[in-house]
């Protein structure tokens, strides 16, 4: 307050030069005093984006949000930022719909992820009172699609697994299929993990959650051929076959598996999620109660679950067969 009062008194005193200053000043605080200033810190079309990112990426991390997380929602504001010219504080609802209109090609599940994050930031900065007012909040989230996820039948799941053509690819995709993990949490599995008496292992999954998850005799078997003939002392459950034999990455696992799925000829896009897809599916199919498939995949809520509980086309073909009076 006192340094805007000096600024202004100064600037008067350079253009009047016959006023009693000492008066300017005292009717200058006569007048702010019934009036919070705060300064401004940027000119016009300054952004502060950037700044107030860290500080919400800071914030989240010590939420106990994943890494993988966390960088998703840097990218994602990045990107906003290079769009948004100006301070976090001065945003308006119709700067972000302006924003969210230019992704004219986007699946309205990537639009809804889109405004998510950007509804994440600004929710956390006005709770945190760093700025006064959220300008997402009027922003209806897209209609979502409603599509049956794609999962892989038995018989292209047999075909995947036949072109393997090492015992480290047949044993990734068993582990990806019977454990249902995540792409991050196989990517940290570590050797020591693995209870082959009990046939589990502990995963982080989101949020930082801790859960169980199980092999089958098929999965371990593999496993244990691809280990015993591993020369390397990395820790990783995964590594890479080229010396010096690190743990795999998640861009390298992703790239494993398209080269399995190129091999086996399958129409269908396969990726890693999918094989998480076909676990919960095939679960279901055969009358998994949907609460222990919710447990397995370590959903928090059951609604993401019941997405797999829609009957498949294989599932209504095989009840039409059973239940139809010849």
């Amino acid at each position: 307050m006192e340094s805007l009062i000096e600024e202004l008194v100064d600037s008067v005193g350079e253009h009047c030069e016959k006023v009693d200053i000492s008066i300017i000043r005292m009717k200058f605080k006569d007048i702010l005093k019934s009036y919070i200033v705060k300064p401004n810190n940027f000119t016009n079309g300054d952004s502060d984006i950037a700044q107030k990112t860290n500080i919400f990426i800071s914030g989240k991390r010590l939420e106990g949000l994943s890494e993988l997380t966390l960088n998703g929602y840097e990218l994602e504001l990045k990107i906003f930022g290079k769009n948004i010219d100006k301070p976090v504080g001065d945003i308006t609802t119709n700067d972000i719909r302006i924003y969210l209109g230019q992704f004219t090609k986007l699946k309205t599940s990537s639009m809804s992820k889109k405004l998510s994050i950007i509804k994440s930031f600004l929710g956390w900065l006005t709770s945190e009172e760093i700025i006064t007012r959220d300008a997402s909040i009027k922003i209806k989230s897209p209609k979502k699609e409603k599509r049956l996820r794609k999962a892989l039948t038995i018989d292209e799941l047999e075909m995947i697994r036949e072109a393997c053509v090492s015992s480290r690819e047949r044993a990734l995709i068993e582990v990806l299929y019977a454990t249902g993990c995540r792409l991050s949490e196989i990517q940290k599995m570590s050797k020591e993990d693995i209870d082959y008496v009990g046939m589990t292992t502990t995963v982080i999954g989101k949020e930082d959650k801790e859960r169980t998850v199980y092999f089958s005799f098929k999965a371990l078997y593999h496993l244990k051929k691809y280990l015993m003939q591993r020369l390397d002392n990395d820790p990783a459950l995964f590594v890479s076959e080229r010396k010096p034999n690190e743990r795999l990455s998640c861009r390298g696992i992703e790239r494993e598996v398209k080269v399995i799925a190129k091999r086996s000829d399958i129409k269908k896009n396969v990726y890693v999620h999918i094989f998480r897809h076909t676990f919960a599916t095939l679960l279901l199919n055969n009358g998994a109660p949907l609460a222990l498939v919710q447990k397995l995949l370590g959903h928090e809520n059951p609604a993401t679950t019941q997405i797999y509980a829609q009957l498949s086309d294989e599932k209504v073909k095989q009840s039409y067969k059973q239940y139809l009076v010849q």
